[in-house]
């Protein structure tokens, strides 16, 4: 009888466990969708609250929907944006390699007078320029495969921007029914983690809404305002350029690093007036953080920095550009837990 039973159990355990994987396979290619809506209602919740909250019935749908189409436009407007930008000017690369007609723009005598490093730059710059068509016709497959590569990234941050939008709705769907969400989850972690489930879910709420804001947003911010001094400027590709400066800006590298090109190209090509104003503009953008994160931060970001990057980096890796946003979160969230599971420990004697 007890080995029947046994038996019994043991094929309810591999139901259950068969269902369970039929169920994830299912949902499989939504995870991320729906990770990423998630993300983005707890981060917006404050604001939607403080705007739909206090109504409810028709009045509540009504200002949901007013909600949704001004949030819609600041998101989404600054994001295609930078995205048409960054494919126009992925699209003009591969197009001259497969034209021939690949250049590099000539240095500005005056680059020679620059002290410690002009002659050098100038000599190396010039040659870069004169050599470019016949340097790319000799390495001609290598940069169309790479340019192929790149423009198929660029692609999939399009992809990620269609993504986005439709995690938008989702998350506006999610806060609208943000007190049953709520509760669900209280429900949920208590059974998993007993009675520190409130503190855990207002762990990751708060971790959550402090790396869209002081992470994501930031980077967004400065990505926008890169792009907008760059084609100012007339720096080609600009696009490229402010997709790297988010890249940089997310994983928290100085975004210095991806500006001081455009800074020496500007400084070369046009009148020392231009370079000096555009090279005040593109270190003022890449400082911007210094005072963008105290205002959005507040008290600040419990998450070291090696976190954020090998998580925005991983999620890359995994899942494309939106995983390096949802990779950055995740992580962080991860992080934050672990460290409150360890502190909360009694320490055994």
């Amino acid at each position: 009888m007890k080995g029947n039973l046994n038996t019994t159990q043991l094929f309810q355990l591999l139901l259950i466990l068969g269902i369970l994987v039929w169920c994830f396979l299912i949902v499989q290619p939504f995870i991320l969708l729906l990770v990423w809506a998630i993300i983005l209602a707890v981060a917006i919740f404050p604001i939607y609250h403080r705007l739909a909250g206090r109504f409810s019935g028709g009045k509540r749908k009504w200002t949901t929907l007013l909600f949704t189409l001004v949030i819609a436009v600041v998101l989404f407007i600054p994001g295609y944006y930078l995205a048409s930008a960054t494919v126009r000017g992925t699209r003009v690369i591969v197009e001259q390699l497969e034209e021939d007609s690949l250049h590099v723009p000539r240095p500005d005598p005056s680059v020679a007078e620059w002290p410690l490093i002009g002659e050098r730059l100038y000599e190396e710059w010039q040659e870069l320029a004169e050599n470019t068509q016949q340097y790319a016709l000799d390495h001609k497959e290598v940069f169309l495969e790479g340019g192929s590569v790149l423009l198929g990234s660029v692609g999939g941050f399009v992809g990620s921007l269609l993504l986005f939008v439709i995690s938008f709705f989702i998350a506006v769907a999610f806060m609208y029914n943000a007190e049953m969400g709520y509760v669900t989850a209280q429900i949920f972690l208590k059974k998993m983690m007993g009675s520190k489930s409130e503190e855990i879910l207002k762990i990751a709420r708060d971790t959550i809404r402090g790396v869209v804001k002081g992470i994501l947003l930031v980077g967004i911010i400065q990505a926008v305002l890169a792009l907008i001094g760059l084609e100012f400027a007339g720096v080609t590709p600009a696009g490229v350029w402010a997709f790297l400066v988010l890249i940089f800006a997310i994983v928290q590298l100085p975004v210095l690093l991806v500006m001081i090109p455009p800074i020496i190209i500007v400084f070369s090509t046009h009148d020392t007036t231009s370079g000096i104003i555009f090279a005040i503009y593109a270190i003022a953008v890449s400082l911007s953080d210094s005072i963008l994160k105290p205002m959005l931060l507040g008290k600040g970001l419990q998450t070291p920095v090696i976190i954020i990057l090998i998580g925005s980096i991983g999620g890359l890796l995994l899942h494309g550009i939106i995983g390096l946003f949802v990779g950055a979160v995740v992580l962080a969230v991860a992080h934050r837990l672990y460290t409150f599971w360890i502190e909360s420990q009694e320490v055994v004697q």
